[in-house]
């Protein structure tokens, strides 16, 4: 392991030094992947592990739009592609990357298939530790692990392909055979992890469900909503307040953070620029983090996972998370989004 110094916090880390992709093909040379799932997670780590030289079959249920995914991405039925039930059977690693809900609606079947010495991975810690609601309970004479990749699936196969990679967690939940650990860091490297750093299940998704909440997804949307209200109550035009709401943070400014941090971008900004952020940033602050602790809270004592599984599982659910999004999509923010992404160059030559 390599001991990395995080702002005044030693941690210690996995790289591809420590743990070169050729020890990852020794550790798993005699395992079968079992995929199971091909909708976000499922796809880009499948792709990955296969690119890599590893072992891989898709569990899918047959014959939903998915399974067509994975024959186009090469897979094939009755070779590499088979159901849910035979995939756990045929696997001695069984990555479970369904929905959490669909986790949830799964689990008789592939516990039933389950046998000695096998593991059962995870992305997320949301099954394990939520099992009063999700009834996920693993048999004793099995690993249970996790690797979770720092991002959306799309962007854990376009980082691969382009060889930056996507930071991973891992974690062990238990540990049969006494090989769990390298089974782990193995499928970390193997997925094309840029680097891996321990977490628990527990920290695993108390984290990412706050941060899926909060800054990465809910807190950016809502926040976004809300300058670009205001401007256009002020009197501004579409396309003005959503250059300055939105435009300019993905086309410029977090390409500069993702560089070399805030203070790079704060520094590659002008005067007035730094002097209002530095002013008025901690007033943004102090103004959200009740709310954070809300949030956190809300994780933690399961109120947000039983959202989530009540939500998710109900019959109609698809239909009306088409009608949520198209709110979205139909608002004059991301309307005007669509017209000022078609005017970029880039865009403006496929015409």
């Amino acid at each position: 392991m390599a001991k990395i110094d995080f702002g005044g916090v030693v941690e210690e880390v996995i790289t591809i030094d420590e743990f070169p992709l050729a020890k990852a093909k020794e550790v798993l040379k005699n395992e079968t992947i079992a995929v199971l799932g091909y909708g976000v997670q499922g796809p880009a780590q499948a792709l990955n592990l296969k690119d890599n030289g590893f072992q891989v079959i898709i569990g899918q249920v047959k014959d939903d739009h998915y399974w067509p995914k994975a024959v186009a991405d090469g897979f094939v039925p009755g070779k590499t592609l088979f159901t849910i039930e035979e995939a756990v059977q045929k696997g001695t690693i069984i990555m479970y990357l369904l929905s959490d809900a669909g986790q949830k609606a799964i689990w008789p079947v592939v516990k039933a298939n389950l046998s000695k010495g096998k593991a059962l991975y995870f992305s997320h810690g949301f099954s394990i530790v939520y099992k009063d609601q999700t009834s996920i309970i693993p048999p004793n004479d099995i690993d249970v692990i996790l690797v979770a990749p720092k991002g959306s699936g799309r962007n854990v196969r376009l980082n691969f392909l382009d060889g930056s990679g996507i930071n991973s967690s891992y974690a062990i939940f238990q540990d049969y055979t006494g090989h769990a650990m390298d089974r782990a860091l193995a499928l970390g490297i193997g997925v094309g992890s840029g680097y891996l750093f321990p977490t628990t299940f527990e920290k695993e998704v108390y984290s990412d469900l706050t941060g899926e909440r909060g800054v990465l997804m809910g807190c950016l949307a809502g926040v976004m909503d809300a300058q670009y209200t205001i401007l256009r109550k002020k009197g501004h035009s579409p396309s003005e307040a959503f250059n300055e709401t939105v435009e300019e943070l993905t086309q410029s400014l977090i390409r500069l953070v993702a560089e070399n941090g805030m203070d790079w971008m704060f520094s590659n900004c002008s005067t007035t620029a730094q002097r209002g952020a530095l002013d008025w940033s901690p007033k943004f602050r102090d103004a959200v983090a009740p709310v954070f602790e809300e949030l956190y809270e809300s994780v933690k004592s399961g109120k947000e996972t039983k959202r989530v599984l009540e939500a998710n599982s109900a019959p109609d659910y698809m239909v009306k998370l088409k009608a949520e999004l198209d709110v979205i999509k139909n608002s004059e923010m991301w309307r005007t989004g669509a017209a000022v992404r078609s005017l970029r160059p880039e865009n403006r030559k496929k015409k």
